[in-house]
Formats: structure tokens, sequence, C-alpha cells
């Protein structure tokens, strides 16, 4: 049975499937409840019908059990998938995220070395270094938001790099970016759903990704999505925040992300929420050798994870 949470025909067809193999093995012993069920015969002996009945009820009970741990287990493989930017929103996910970017675009490049004190270059830095190891001609940037990770690729000299976001406004600063830097024959960003890419199987060598993955709507989905569009032997590089675990940057980081960034996210932006999302949102993240789990659950190969900064953001890496 998939651990995927099934809709009402789901676990009615699931209940029919289970039923069928119980009875397809089992309808000998229902048609002799003497010997399955009693050694008993004659009065007090139970009917078929009534241990049918009694079948069909436990095979409900057992279903239902089944439903719910296979909820609970897709559940937990991306915790971040609850929290939403606008909880009272009735859009999906995907699109509170894209009308979030959108709303803060034009201040977002400012405040993420603002906020992260321009340490966030250096991240990129080691992220490019990694999928530099095979020297790759064509790049894939996931969630490029304004281009930064791309344009940082560039210094790898591919013959051609993509980046793909469900955020247009995003994409609009970061193209006027690649116009001004001259990299217009390298670099082009595109809207894209990381869940539902627009590219054959195998098509880069390399596929990166920072700070979007904690974003998506379906993790496992833009995962394998990831997975099929890199090349075997391809490189997988990923950035994403995560828990230092020592004191006292353990403390100091969490009062930062739980009282200064959102304050200061908000007075720059003007949107507050974006700026507590982004914590609740790195909280319920799995990270380190849970994440890694899901990457090689996801087709990857070699997913190792490799803390920077004290614990602050994570390098993850892969292979296909």
């Amino acid at each position: 049975m998939s651990c995927v949470l099934p809709g009402l025909a789901d676990v009615l067809a699931n209940l029919v499937w289970l039923v069928s193999i119980l009875m397809s093995e089992d309808l000998p012993t229902l048609l002799r409840p003497i010997k399955a069920y009693s050694g008993l015969s004659g009065a007090g002996q139970p009917s078929t019908l009534g241990l049918l009945i009694k079948y069909f009820a436990e095979c409900i009970s057992i279903t239902v059990v089944a439903v719910i741990l296979c909820r609970m287990r897709s559940d937990n493989i991306n915790p971040a998938a609850k929290v939403m930017p606008d909880a009272t929103s009735k859009l999906s996910k995907k699109a509170q995220v894209a009308d979030m970017f959108n709303d803060i675009a034009g201040k977002y490049d400012f405040l993420n070395h603002f906020l992260s004190m321009g340490i966030d270059k250096q991240w990129r830095k080691k992220a490019i270094a990694e999928i530099g190891k095979i020297a790759p001609k064509k790049i894939l940037d996931v969630a490029t938001g304004t281009g930064d990770l791309a344009i940082a690729a560039s210094s790898l000299k591919p013959g051609g790099i993509i980046g793909v976001d469900i955020a247009e406004q995003m994409l609009e600063v970061g193209r006027k970016k690649i116009i001004d830097l001259n990299l217009s024959d390298t670099i082009t960003l595109q809207s894209g759903d990381s869940e539902h890419l627009q590219f054959d199987t195998d098509t880069f060598d390399a596929i990166t990704c920072a700070y979007g993955v904690r974003n998506f709507e379906n993790l496992e989905a833009g995962l394998t999505e990831m997975c099929r569009v890199l090349r075997p032997g391809g490189k997988l590089a990923i950035l994403e925040f995560s828990h230092p675990q020592n004191f006292p940057v353990k403390q100091a980081y969490s009062f930062y992300f739980r009282y200064i960034l959102p304050t200061l996210g908000k007075m720059v932006s003007g949107n507050g929420r974006a700026y507590t999302y982004l914590p609740e949102s790195v909280k319920a993240f799995p990270e380190g050798k849970v994440f890694c789990g899901i990457l090689e659950k996801c087709g990857f190969k070699e997913a190792k994870a490799k803390p920077l900064t004290l614990g602050i953001t994570t390098l993850y890496t892969a292979t296909k």
C-alpha cells in the first residue's frame, strides 16, 4: 500500500484489495467454520455470514490503521510542508510562496546579504565548488529566485545555466542583474515548477538549489524531478538552513531567528509574515541524516551533509 494519504476512493480500493487477498486465501476456511473457529459441532456453530461480517470488520480496522500510519509517515517526510506563509489563506502552499516572494522581490537581495551579514556569498561559493569537481557544462538552478547561485555558477564557465522559479517578480530582478553582468549568453531564467520540470530526462550535468527545497509543497516530488533531469554521474548541491547544536551558538541563533530577523525583515520589506515564515519553516524542515535519507529515497546516491558556519546552514551533496 502506498504511503501517500489516500482519498476516500483510494481507501475503498485498498479495502477491496485487502479483503480480496484475504478471501482468496481463506475462503475455504470460511466455508468450514467448525474447523476454523471452534471445536464445536452442532449448536453454537458460527454461521459463514457471521464470520464474513467479522472478517470485513477486521479488514476495515486494519485498513484504517494502515492509512493513519501512512499519513504519519508521509507527514514526517517534510513537516515543513504544513508551515504556510499565511495560515488563513485558502491558497496552496505553492501559490502562497510565490505570492510572498513576489511581494518582497525588490528588497530580497539586500535583506539576504544584510541579515546573513554577507556570509551567504561564501556559502554559495562552497556549493559551486562542489559541482565544479565534475566540470559541468549544463547546470540547472532550482528555485533560483533572483539568480544569485546561478550567477555564482557562471564562474565555472559552463556551456549554459538555466534557473527556474515560480515567483516571476524574483526572476525579473534576476534578469536585470544578469544583463548588468553581461551574462545573458550563459544564464537563462524562466518560470518553472520544481515538481514538474519541463526538461528531458538526464539533461543536466549538475543541479543546484539554495534555500528553496524547504519551500517545496511536495518535497519528494521536487527532489525526484531533480534526480530525473540530472544525468547519471551528475552532481547535486543544495544549501539549506539548519540548527546549530552547540552552546552558545544554538541559543544565539535561536534568539536571532525568533526575534531579530522577523523584526528587521518586516521593517525593510514591509512583509512581516515572510520573515516569521522563514524561522518557522526552518524549524520544521528535516535536516542532516534525515534529509540525506530523503535524497537517497528519491533516487540520489552518496548523499552527504556538511554543516557550514557552526551549523547555521548545511551543504548537501549527492550524485546520480
